[in-house]
């Protein structure tokens, strides 16, 4: 007997049709807040076993085991291991793009923008380390997946970069070389003294003070004419 999973035993999702009639994947949506956390639980278990095992080992069942649902209730909200593996890494992007913008939300300032930024996206990779493992895997799961999550990225800070370009608080730059290279800074930064420090045991995983200020130091002179 399939495992029910909204209160009054309605189906907690609902699938979105193509043009044809037929269901395409990536397409189931919960239709209740109760569904919506269950999807969310599954999505946070897919992250500890992908991120700890590897795409190949990890399975559906050891996902449900550590969610605490059945596997019936899995095949509700996913159609396949590949497909939350997708689904996974843009909820992950998705919410490192909200975590850094609600930091930057009342800034206009681009050197300030930057700084907390930065931090929010240092904040953000303390508490999700297998992000790097899970996204450099993708590139031979679902390069497709992994392009999306850097684009996205890259979208929103070219933006930004372009507006402080034309209110003239930064230098005449090319938004997306500088948007690359800028998250290339952060990428490196957070892997050194964030996401290696926790694959070797170190109980001490955040960003130095002094290592933060070196970072914002040389974007301020990289950014600002002279």
């Amino acid at each position: 007997m399939r495992e029910r999973d909204d209160a009054d035993g309605a189906s907690p999702v609902a699938p979105v049709s193509a043009p044809n009639g037929k269901r395409e994947p990536g397409s189931l949506i919960p239709v209740t807040a109760r569904g919506e956390a269950t999807r969310q639980r599954i999505l946070e278990s897919a992250e500890q076993v992908f991120g700890e095992m590897g795409y190949y080992e990890a399975s559906v069942s050891e996902i449900t085991r550590r969610a605490g649902v059945a596997q019936g209730t899995f095949y509700l909200y996913f159609h396949s291991k590949r497909e939350i593996f997708v689904e996974l890494i843009d909820d992950l992007g998705t919410r490192l793009r909200s975590a850094t913008s609600a930091a930057i939300a009342d800034t206009t300032d681009r050197l300030i923008i930057e700084r907390q930024g930065f931090a929010a996206f240092f904040d953000f990779l303390s508490h999700h380390p297998r992000i790097y493992k899970i996204v450099q895997e993708a590139d031979r799961v679902a390069p497709e997946a992994a392009r999306a999550y850097y684009q996205r990225i890259s979208e929103g800070y070219q933006r930004g970069l372009r507006r402080a370009r034309e209110f003239g608080t930064i230098r005449e730059v090319d938004p997306e070389a500088t948007a690359y290279a800028l998250m290339g800074v952060a990428h490196f930064v957070a892997l050194r003294w964030l996401v290696w420090p926790q694959e070797l045991g170190a109980e001490e995983h955040s960003i130095p003070p002094t290592v933060f200020d070196a970072v914002m130091d040389f974007i301020s002179h990289g950014l600002v004419g002279r």
